[in-house]
This record gives C-alpha cells, sequence and structure tokens, in this order.
C-alpha cells in the first residue's frame, strides 16, 4: 500500500526469510563464516543458536545460496521427526528411492552407499536442520550416530543444526554428552544492536528499491532498538506498521510518534506507553482504517 509513496518496488520489511534481504551484522557474518571454515574443514557437527525471530532460517538459507557445486545439501525444516522418518527424509532429500517397507539396517545400508559414491565423486554432504529444539532425543541420538558414517580420510556427512536457547539446554542434559562431544564448533547469534539498526533499515529499503535518505530519524530508530530489543523480526513487523503509518499520514519521515504508534499495535513489543500520549495509538488504528477504506474504494472502482 505504500510502496509507491516511498518509490519502492517491494515490501522492505517481510517476514519472508528472503535471502537478499540478508544483512551482515557482526553476529550473523561471525556465524556464517563459522558454518563456512567448519565445513570446509570437514567438521562433523556445528551448531547455531539464537532467540525466537533472530533470523536462524534466513541463515540456513543464505548458506544453502552460497555453498557451491562442491556441496549436495539436504535441508530439513521441520525436524519434529522419529529416528525413521529422520533416515526417510534424508534418504529423499539424497535422491534414494526408498522401496516400500524397507526396515531401519536397509535405509542405514542404502544411505551409507550414497554418501559413499557421492565423496568418491568428490561431493560434500551437508544436512542442515533447522528449529532443531524441536528433534525428539532419540532423533538427536539418531543424528550423532549418522556422523559415524565415514570413511578413513573424511566424514561421509556433516550436520548443522539450528535451535533455539532451548536447544542447549537438552544437550547440557548427561544423556547427550556423547553428541554434545561432536559438536565441534558453534554459534550464539545475537540481536542487532542500536549503531547497526540504521544501516539494517537502510539495507533493507535499498535492496527493496529505495533511494532516498534515511526515513528513520534517529530518534526513531533508538525508540524502534528499545521497543523490539534489536531482534529482527520485531524490527520489521513494527518498521514495516511505521511505514505504513507514515503513508497513512502523508509524510515520508518516521518519526518517534509513528514507531510508538507501531508499538501500541504489536504483540511483543516492549511498552513504551508513558512516553506518548494515546492519542498515539488512535494515529496508527486511523491512518490504517484509511488505508483499509480506500483500498476497498479502489477495489470496488470507486476511486
Amino acid at each position: 500500500m505504500y510502496l509507491e509513496h516511498f518509490g519502492i518496488r517491494e515490501a522492505p520489511f517481510s517476514l519472508t526469510p528472503d535471502t537478499s534481504y540478508f544483512f551482515a551484522s557482526p553476529s550473523h557474518q561471525a556465524a556464517l563464516n563459522t558454518l563456512l571454515v567448519a565445513l570446509q574443514m570437514g567438521e562433523g557437527f556445528i551448531k547455531v543458536v539464537g532467540e525466537v525471530g533472530t533470523g536462524k532460517t534466513l541463515l540456513c538459507r543464505k548458506l544453502l545460496k552460497i555453498l557451491g557445486k562442491k556441496y549436495i545439501t539436504a535441508y530439513i525444516a521441520d525436524p519434529y521427526l522419529t529416528p525413521v522418518q529422520l533416515r526417510l527424509v534424508l534418504a529423499n532429500e539424497l535422491g534414494i528411492e526408498m522401496p516400500p517397507g524397507a526396515g531401519q539396517s536397509q535405509i542405514n545400508q542404502v544411505i551409507h552407499d550414497r554418501l559413499l559414491a557421492l565423496s568418491e565423486e568428490g561431493k560434500n554432504v551437508v544436512l542442515i536442520l533447522d528449529e532443531a529444539q524441536a528433534l525428539p532425543n532419540e532423533s538427536l541420538e539418531a543424528l550423532r550416530l549418522l556422523t559415524n558414517l565415514e570413511t578413513e580420510k573424511k566424514k561421509l556427512l556433516q550436520i548443522a543444526i539450528f535451535g533455539q536457547p532451548e536447544l542447549d539446554q537438552r544437550l547440557a542434559e548427561s544423556g547427550m554428552r556423547q553428541l554434545r562431544q561432536r559438536i565441534t564448533f558453534s554459534h550464539r547469534l545475537e540481536t542487532i544492536d542500536c549503531d547497526c539498526l540504521g544501516d539494517y533499515i537502510y539495507h533493507r529499503l535499498c535492496q527493496a528499491g529505495y533511494q532516498g535518505r534515511q526515513p528513520f530519524t534517529p530518534k526513531a530508530l533508538k525508540l524502534l532498538h528499545k521497543a523490539s530489543r534489536g531482534v529482527p523480526r520485531l524490527i520489521n513487523v513494527l518498521a514495516h506498521k511505521s511505514l505504513m503509518a507514515a503513508f497513512g499520514q502523508g509524510t515520508w519521515g518516521i518519526t518517534p510518534e509513528l514507531i510508538q504508534s507501531a508499538v501500541y499495535d504489536t504483540e511483543g513489543a516492549t511498552s513504551l506507553q508513558a512516553s506518548f500520549p494515546s492519542v498515539a495509538k488512535k494515529g496508527f488504528i486511523g491512518a490504517v482504517l484509511a488505508l483499509l477504506v480506500g483500498a476497498v474504494f479502489y477495489w470496488m472502482g470507486g476511486i
């Protein structure tokens, strides 16, 4: 609704993990570097942990995109799987057609043979699991056993797991110590700090086609960081709503009042209602209603 108003071709703060919008904050770049170095060294197990909304899935997709032809990748977005299901999904990702009713030992052998063939072709196979904190304990153990597949020179399968902090809590349990010892590289994703926030906002705007000056004032950026706590997903939600509110008011600069308006309308944003009069809430709702009414009239041919 505000694209033409700001001279952009697409919504810059979509929650869809689009790799063209990847922002190399110090923590995210360090995580990507850690993954690339570990994979280049042939290490078996790599772990990245981050809070909800810190960009783990986007990092996964960025990694998948930049790995070269030397790598064969298998990506599992929903790992709430039994050990057998996990192996079957891996087999499918590797292009293996399993015969109906195949037993666990047969599945293991077929996967091993396929990994060995790929290794002989000079290919490295990487299994990437998102939301790994959802894996049942038995499936975590199955992952560990998969890293036993190796030749005298190298691992046949490398595994990168991404998860929320609950994953570390589970791995700290006594029964997980064997798996924990297999993790040779790990990284914890941090939120966007206040000094990087302006660059993050402007990067996404420019990726969407924006060519003007930074529309967010310094005070607006400071308030945005406080409200979002630097969590990229919350930043995107609040920035999107702020642009909507600015369009509804016919302005181009994003002020603290517009940020506060978005905060009133967003669950999970730190409450800052004491900082501004309640008219900010009414202003945002009024702007959104105006946009919706205008869109309806346009759709009906009324304007």
